[in-house]
């Protein structure tokens, strides 16, 4: 270059994306821990924290295994999409989870639980998956442009989605079998038992309400149908 042009950047575009990178990762370990929370605060289990703990980054690093296979890059929309499949990708582990604990609350063994429960929910689970990525379908197949730029992006969370429901049909149960232990009534402590009657007052009022709505089911019609109508001629 001559002695008198001075070269400037005027835009660089690495800062923006170091930024989205670090709050994906900030919300994948928001997520993680939230998920951690409330699994523990409802079954008070420490074994059972550790499971969605482990299934959230198998999930992630078998997503990211996927696009490196089909070429994709860590931009804007990927990223996006990976933020986004972070809901998804527990919903599936904590629905095996719960039914697993349920048998095992029932009186089962850990192993014979993991394999009734995983049997019993396993339909529910494949169901839930398919249509969850039949919604972004359309988009995939999507003409022009837009289509172009979201094709990454449709594509990205509906192998998260795949990929989470594959983990939870087969590393879940696994690990419910491995880390689960049956449960031993009547050797709880002193929080467990408080937070069991919180519980159980909180199931009765949510059981009252229940009964109290299905009593006026047809005045709570009335009331819905005449709430939509007035927002139709709002509009």
């Amino acid at each position: 270059m001559p002695a008198s042009v001075n070269l400037a950047i005027l835009y660089d575009r690495s800062v923006s994306i170091r930024d989205s990178v670090s709050d994906v990762k900030f919300t994948l370990f928001l997520s993680l821990c939230l998920v951690v929370l409330v699994i523990f605060l409802f079954l008070r289990n420490l074994s059972s924290t550790l499971i969605p703990s482990l299934v959230l980054p198998f999930s992630i690093v078998g997503t990211f295994a996927a696009m490196y296979l089909l070429n994709f890059s860590l931009d804007n929309l990927s990223l996006m999409a990976l933020t986004l499949s972070v809901g998804f990708v527990v919903d599936d582990a904590i629905v095996m989870l719960e039914n697993i604990v349920r048998h095992i609350e029932k009186g089962e063994g850990v192993l014979e639980a993991s394999l009734s429960g995983s049997k019993e929910i396993g339909f529910t689970i494949i169901s839930m998956t398919l249509s969850l990525v039949s919604v972004f379908i359309p988009v995939l197949f999507m003409s022009g442009i837009l289509g172009r730029l979201l094709h990454e992006f449709a594509l990205t969370i509906s192998i998260a989605i795949l990929v989470s429901g594959f983990v939870s049909l087969t590393l879940t149960p696994m690990l419910c079998s491995r880390f689960l232990s049956p449960s031993h009534s009547g050797h709880h402590s002193r929080i467990y038992d408080l937070s069991e009657r919180f519980f159980n007052g909180m199931l009765h009022s949510y059981d009252r309400s229940l009964k109290v709505v299905l009593r006026h089911r047809l005045s709570l019609s009335l009331s819905q149908t005449l709430s939509l109508q007035r927002r139709f001629i709002f509009l």
